[in-house]
């Protein structure tokens, strides 16, 4: 198979990481996951990673209760440094080289995220996961994955989620709801089509950086979306 992009942004959900428990990491998911992201890695693909950590603490959550947002937001960032430390531990007992970088400073886990430093890593060949999203409150980590996507050039960003692509409706509450294979930025827009928060999608619309959203749980899935196979998703673009 050959690929498409010489350089790509994986967008984690905290919850890809969860599998079927409630809360929490599943290890053997996340082992799962860079198995899928080692054979993308062995294609020669540059890949950066921005993992989120909804499986742990959201700060719109319930959970969150009436704690105030920005102190939630801080804890939610602190989640996705958990998960990315996770992440980088299942990749390096595969032997893919990888570095953690935290838009927040905590130097005994992450290195700081340094736009350059990130760029040299992927030319080096090793994975790279942006960790505590963009280091701000009242931002989620899709906003951080198409800001960090965009400052290291990436070709495209690959949202992985629990769904094959984007619907009209929610799929699992709607039988009706319809699949849609591709999208533009302006009618995720208008419709409201749950795939990122509004300021992210805008960010990507003005700046023409393609997203890719598919099932992250059905296996060689990341491998197909790397190798342009858009039949397993949805592809959003500024025209179709």
């Amino acid at each position: 198979m050959k690929p498409a992009f010489n350089r790509i942004l994986l967008k984690l959900s905290g919850e890809a990481l969860m599998g079927t428990q409630n809360y929490g990491i599943d290890t053997l998911v996340a082992e799962a996951v860079a198995k899928e992201i080692k054979t993308v890695h062995d294609l020669g693909i540059e890949i950066a990673i921005v993992v989120g950590g909804g499986n742990i603490f959201r700060g719109v959550s319930e959970s969150a209760g009436n704690m105030d947002r920005a102190a939630a937001d801080y804890i939610g960032m602190l989640a996705t440094v958990m998960n990315a430390v996770v992440l980088q531990d299942a990749l390096e007992q595969l032997d893919v080289f990888t570095r953690v970088m935290s838009a927040i400073d905590i130097p005994q886990l992450a290195e700081p995220f340094i736009r350059r430093r990130a760029v040299r890593h992927l030319e080096k060949q090793r994975v790279v996961i942006f960790a505590a999203g963009t280091g701000n409150p009242y931002f989620t980590t899709d906003s951080a994955a198409a800001l960090r996507a965009l400052e290291i050039e990436a070709e495209v960003i690959f949202k992985g989620t629990k769904v094959d692509g984007i619907y009209s409706a929610d799929p699992f509450k709607d039988p009706n709801a319809v699949k849609y294979d591709k999208v533009t930025y302006q009618e995720v827009l208008e419709k409201q089509l749950k795939v990122m928060d509004a300021s992210a999608i805008s960010l990507c619309m003005d700046n023409d950086l393609p997203i890719m959203v598919f099932n992250m749980r059905r296996s060689e899935n990341i491998i197909k979306a790397v190798c342009g196979d858009l039949s397993i998703g949805t592809l959003v673009t500024n025209s179709i």
